[in-house]
């Protein structure tokens, strides 16, 4: 089987999670805080709810801002990270969550247009 990285991915939003269960996705959102143990964090996505990454090892490195994370969604409703990519803010233009987040809906609302997902055999 192939792994989360070398699929399709659809990007959600906290909204859209229940609706990928078992299924891997791209998730985009703000960092809120880190569990002590270095293994969780909460996002917040542009509507300003809030998600849970679990990590299988601990973080090496301080989380804050925006991050992509890879992973697939457990029974939970939490995102199984394989990997996180950190959205650094450069030059002071922040990354509008916000502005993401209706794109996100025009993606999902007319996938005619934007056919990312390969529909799955077997």
């Amino acid at each position: 089987m192939a792994g989360v990285q070398d699929v399709p991915k659809p990007r959600i939003n906290c909204a859209m999670l229940s609706q990928y269960i078992s299924k891997p996705v791209c998730f985009v959102g703000r960092v809120e805080k880190v569990h002590p143990t270095g293994k969780m964090f909460t996002v917040s996505d542009g509507e300003e709810k809030i998600a849970t990454v679990e990590l299988n090892e601990p973080l090496e490195e301080e989380l804050s801002g925006v991050v992509e994370v890879i992973g697939m969604v457990s029974n939970k409703g939490t995102i199984m990270a394989t990997t996180y990519n950190i959205l650094r803010e450069d030059k002071g233009i922040p990354f509008d969550l916000e502005l993401y987040n209706e794109a996100l809906k025009v993606i999902h609302d007319f996938p005619q247009h934007y056919p990312f997902e390969v529909a799955a055999s077997g």
